[in-house]
């Protein structure tokens, strides 16, 4: 399952690029304009990681986060403000929250700070143990049935992210976004090539390891049939 964020931000325009960026790089987004609903969602169920701006109608972000830390220390939050000044990432910081970033911001740095905070709250799991696959991240090798797997880098990645959102159907945008850049303009032609021939090394006939869903994507099922 895709990691779950909260944006909370009451300018509309700033929330749908927050969010358009963190979708296209592979996140559930849950957007808030004030920051009471959202004390109330994460209450009720606790987000990976929760993007606050500061300056919000009624309770401001630095409460906010200040509520949140008294009964919840662990979960990662950003503050993503217009307040730049030294003494105002101080304040936040302070606060409790695990990262500073200001207005105006690039897309791409924001989603890389967000990576290194999930990475930090859900340290990555070297080994992914799947069917007859052995995945070792730590030394780029996977093995099938013990016998190491030649591929390519983009297949590698590709069976890698496959097999860890192994729960779910991966749409075709998701996995072009994820392996070939947000920014790629190339033919969506690529993907259909490289699965083809990941399918190829494991010996898939289409439903043993990856199955298709059409016109939306792909999902491991896990080599039931191997």
């Amino acid at each position: 399952m895709n990691e779950r964020i909260y944006v909370i931000e009451d300018d509309e325009n700033i929330s749908e690029i927050i969010t358009l960026a963190l979708q296209s790089a592979g996140y559930e987004v849950t957007q808030f304009d004030n920051a009471i609903d959202a004390l109330v969602a994460i209450r009720e169920e606790t987000p990976d990681l929760a993007i606050f701006d500061v300056m919000l109608p009624g309770v401001d972000g630095i409460t906010a986060i200040k509520t949140i830390r008294e009964t919840d220390k662990e979960l990662p939050i950003m503050i993503l403000s217009a307040k730049d000044r030294e003494i105002d990432k101080v304040r936040g910081l302070d606060t409790g929250c695990d990262d500073y970033m200001t207005k105006p911001f690039g897309v791409l740095e924001l989603t890389a700070r967000v990576r290194s905070l999930l990475r930090r709250a859900h340290p990555e799991e070297k080994v992914i143990r799947v069917a007859n696959l052995v995945i070792d991240k730590s030394k780029h090798v996977i093995t099938k049935g013990g016998e190491p797997m030649e591929l390519t880098h983009k297949e590698y990645q590709l069976l890698v992210y496959l097999c860890e959102q192994r729960e779910r159907v991966v749409t075709r945008e998701e996995l072009l976004n994820k392996i070939w850049g947000y920014d790629f303009v190339g033919e969506s032609r690529a993907l259909d090539v490289h699965i083809r021939s990941l399918r190829s090394k494991l010996g898939d006939d289409g439903n043993t390891y990856i199955k298709t869903f059409r016109s939306v994507g792909y999902r491991f099922v896990g080599g039931q049939n191997a």
